[in-house]
């Protein structure tokens, strides 16, 4: 157990360090491109932090493990706007951009209610039970190609900013290779051992899934967002959390389910399920209100973060 806890002090050390290498890296790439900071954000950033949850629900749900998987999407798309965005937020406000507000919040907002929507079968006909199949698995993945066709349509026009990249083209991708090597490696080591200290407690696969699990492969994005908001690169910070959310649903569980099927019987409450939409509507609410997260608004996240993991705890 010794060896377990200096394995998850070692990987938040390596977390930590390699998201600052990440942010770095990927605020040169845009400025090398010549192309908007939220477009790197979107897919760089957000798919590269997102690879500890894919890696999970493949290895979980080809094992049968089906409740890691949706607690992994629920409990990290939760966290990542209710922690990321709130600890994000605390340490300064995030501006957020016109266009975020118009066009990726709402993509952000409708994929996680749909996605919600495809966990309540039996709200909608009383003689199912709830259940996640391989056609939901698809509908995830045709939706998410709709935000594909948006990143390739905001690729091709480029922005022209006098900002002068910090460093040349080679040393922006080696600094973003490194960096994400090492924010894969620090949260493999975090959820390998965590998982193991809360097994051995007897901690339930829920609990782990939605606490341990869920908080470990959001290290990555929470690392990111706060290492990109102290170095004033906001829409670094909120495109990390946009990008990951509807990269989980769409990719890390529609992928999994596709090629390996359903989960059949989902115990997870409705609660999870009510948590994880509203947080993504009240996350576009605070940002069209004056184009902004505010402290007070982090705050609120927060509080609704522990009030959340309260009850998970408490029951």
């Amino acid at each position: 157990m010794t060896f377990n806890v200096f394995l998850l002090v070692f990987g938040f050390v390596i977390l930590i360090k390699g998201a600052d290498f990440f942010v770095d890296g990927a605020s040169s790439i845009a400025a090398n491109l010549k192309v908007s900071k939220m477009l790197i954000a979107l897919t760089i950033v957000s798919f590269g932090t997102s690879a500890p949850e894919l890696a999970v629900a493949i290895k979980a749900i080809s094992a049968g493990n089906g409740d890691i998987v949706l607690g992994n999407v629920i409990g990290s798309n939760t966290l990542n706007i209710l922690l990321i965005v709130g600890v994000s937020a605390f340490v300064h406000s995030l501006t957020v951009k016109n266009n975020t507000v118009k066009k990726e919040l709402p993509i952000t907002m409708l994929i996680t209610t749909l996605f919600g929507v495809l966990l309540l079968d039996n709200v909608f006909d009383k003689s199912m039970i709830n259940n996640f199949s391989r056609s939901d698995g698809i509908v995830l993945l045709l939706f998410f190609s709709v935000f594909l066709y948006y990143l390739i349509s905001m690729s091709r026009n480029k922005i022209d900013e006098d900002e002068t990249a910090p460093m040349p083209v080679w040393k922006s991708i080696l600094y973003t290779v490194l960096g994400l090597t090492g924010i894969v490696l620090g949260s493999n080591f975090v959820v390998d051992s965590a998982t193991y200290l809360a097994t051995a407690l007897g901690v339930s696969e829920r609990m782990v899934a939605l606490t341990v699990i869920a908080f470990g492969t959001s290290l990555p994005e929470l690392v990111t967002s706060v290492s990109a908001t102290r170095k004033g690169e906001y829409d670094i910070a909120i495109g990390n959390v946009v990008g990951s959310n509807i990269f989980n649903i769409g990719i890390v569980l529609g992928i999994p389910v596709t090629i390996f099927g359903g989960v059949g019987r989902i115990s997870f409450s409705y609660i999870d399920i009510i948590v994880m939409v509203i947080t993504a509507v009240l996350l576009f609410i605070f940002s069209f209100n004056d184009r902004k997260v505010s402290r007070t608004e982090g705050i609120i996240f927060l509080i609704i973060f522990v009030v959340y993991y309260g009850y998970i705890l408490m029951n």
